[in-house]
This record gives C-alpha cells, structure tokens and sequence, in this order.
C-alpha cells in the first residue's frame, strides 16, 4: 500500500546518482572485446583514497585497456568514489566497513573469468597485473600474488610490519608444509573457478591470509612473482593497526589450522598439557620417594589435571580428525 509513495522517491534517487555508480548486490558483469577472450576485471577496494584513486583507475586503464575496473568504495567521507567515478571506473557502494567484508562483496559481485584484487594506494604498479596475468595463464595457476619482500621502497613499510609479514608467512610455511613469502599482499590475479570455492568469514585486513590459507587447505596451485612495492603517496594513510590486526592474522592462522588439520593441532595442546603435568609433578613424585607422603598436595593436583587434559585434547583429535 506504500508503493504509490516508495517509487517516485526510490526512481527520483536513482536519477540523481551517477550512472556509473552501482548500489544494487546484483552481480556485475565484466566486458571484453571480443566475445572468446576472457573477461578480466580489476578490483580496488578503497577507503578515504581520494589522493590516489584517480592515479590508479587511469594507470590501469593503460595497462588493462580491456579490463573492466571496479572500485569498491568502503563507505569512504571523502571525494573517493567521485573521483574514482570520473575517471572512469564502476564504482559499487559497499556500506559495511573492512577489507574482509568489501573483498567478500566484491566476489560475490562482479563475473568475471579472472579477477585482479589491487589496492587504491598507488603502492601497487599497475603495470605489473600485465605479468600477474601471464603467469596464471601459462602456468595454469590458481592464483598469482605479487610479494614486495624482495623489492620494495625505502619507506614502504612500516615499523615492524616487514618483521611481522615474514613472521607469519614463515608460521604457515611450516604449518601447512608449503612455501609462501608474503601471505599479506593485496595485489593478487586470481581464476574465477578458484574464488567461487572461498568461504572467507574475515572482516578485517586478514582477509589476504585467509585467502591464502583456503588455497593451500585446498591443494590449490600458488604461485608468486616480485614486484616493486612503492610507499603511500603524501595525503594518504595507512589504516591497518600493527598490532590489533598482527594478532587478529596469527589467530586466524591458528583457527584454520585447528579446523583443517585437527589431530597435529590438538596433538601439540595434549603435548603441552603432558609436559606441563611432568614439571608441576616433579616435586610431588620427589616428595613420595623421599617421604612416602606428598607435601606438596596444589602442585599434585595441578599435575593430575594437565595428564587428564592431556589425555582429553588428544581424544578430542582423534574424533576431530575422522569428522574432517
């Protein structure tokens, strides 16, 4: 009974926003050329990047001049997504703030039969999608990430986030027994038919390792080139917290890997659980073969619970492992 109110004013709305500026979820389809090739569309989530966005949708116009870009704007409170309009991008609002929820809906969003993730910083060269495209094509890669650990500007990084990249690269290289050196680029040419198969729950700036972590879970081809990661230009900032975000990444890790691989995550609590009874046993066990009676009757206690929660967490693998 509302509609002759609703419509006029939903239509009016519509008229006053840009044509290139999408708010429906329905998804996006990307253009090509000619009618075989693949379609291949860019996607920039951005966030207050009005210093850059235009710099980085017409640098990938000239590199991908048959590409599709999308900018994702994150709700930004600047000129972002008219800047990024005018210069000829599809903008999408994407209302729900984080990177995990943005590449999420923009996954769900745009059809294409590659997609290169990027971000609206200008840290990332353009050009190099040029590559990132090549190598999944030829090598018949699922995915493509560009690592900045090899070449990178003086200033790129922040205190501490180079250490913590490697730190947590090195983490999942030895729990999942595979070799990745930088699990938290941004820059990313993936299949289609390996994006449809994430289920990605991150809100946050771990999203780039939880996409990592579902590829490697999956037996999913990786493979990563180098590429010159440049530092913000003047006016933009970084949003990612160094700590908050660190933490929130090695508990995601952890999560993945107790759910992926159960009875090797579960086995190293038990083990802990064991060695821990032993050292608060020790006096206890001393205090009966000295004394025949145990005076230290808290330590024995706490030894008896850790050897239960040992035997527990141990179980609980083994029935974790033959669900999984």
């Amino acid at each position: 009974f509302l509609e002759p109110v609703v419509r006029p004013l939903a239509e009016s709305a519509a008229e006053a926003l840009p044509s290139c500026v999408v708010t429906s979820a329905t998804p996006i389809q990307a253009h090509t050329q000619s009618e075989h090739a693949q379609k291949i569309a860019v996607l920039l989530p951005c966030y207050n990047e009005e210093a850059t966005i235009g710099k980085v949708v017409a640098d990938f116009r000239r590199a991908l001049p048959a590409a599709e870009i999308f900018v994702f704007d994150n709700a930004s409170d600047d000129g972002t997504a008219r800047i990024a309009a005018e210069a000829g991008a599809v903008v999408v609002r994407s209302p729900r703030r984080g990177k995990g929820n943005v590449v999420r809906h923009m996954f769900q969003t745009v059809e294409a039969d590659i997609l290169v993730m990027a971000d609206g910083d200008d840290t990332y060269p353009a050009h190099e999608s040029v590559e990132l495209i090549r190598v999944l094509r030829e090598t018949k890669a699922d995915m493509v990430v560009g690592t900045r650990l090899k070449q990178h500007e003086e200033g790129a990084f922040r205190a501490l986030h180079e250490f913590g990249n490697k730190f947590i690269s090195k983490l999942i290289s030895v729990l999942f027994s595979a070799h990745v050196t930088d699990v938290l680029s941004g820059y990313r040419a993936m299949d289609v038919d390996f994006v449809r198969t994430l289920y990605l729950k991150s809100n946050g700036f771990e999203i780039e390792t939880e996409i990592t972590l579902q590829a490697l879970v999956k037996n999913r081809v990786i493979q990563e080139i180098p590429i010159r990661y440049g530092e913000r230009p003047a006016g933009s900032h970084s949003k990612l917290s160094t700590f908050s975000d660190g933490a929130l990444i090695i508990t995601g890790v952890l999560l993945v890997f107790r759910d992926y691989k159960p009875l090797v995550f579960y086995s190293c609590v038990s083990g802990l659980c064991f060695v821990l009874g032993l050292v608060a046993g020790w006096y206890p066990i001393a205090d009966y073969a000295r004394t025949q009676f145990v005076s230290h009757v808290p330590l024995a206690l706490l030894a008896a619970a850790l050897e239960v929660l040992a035997v527990l967490f141990f179980g609980i693998g083994l029935i974790l492992n033959a669900i999984a």
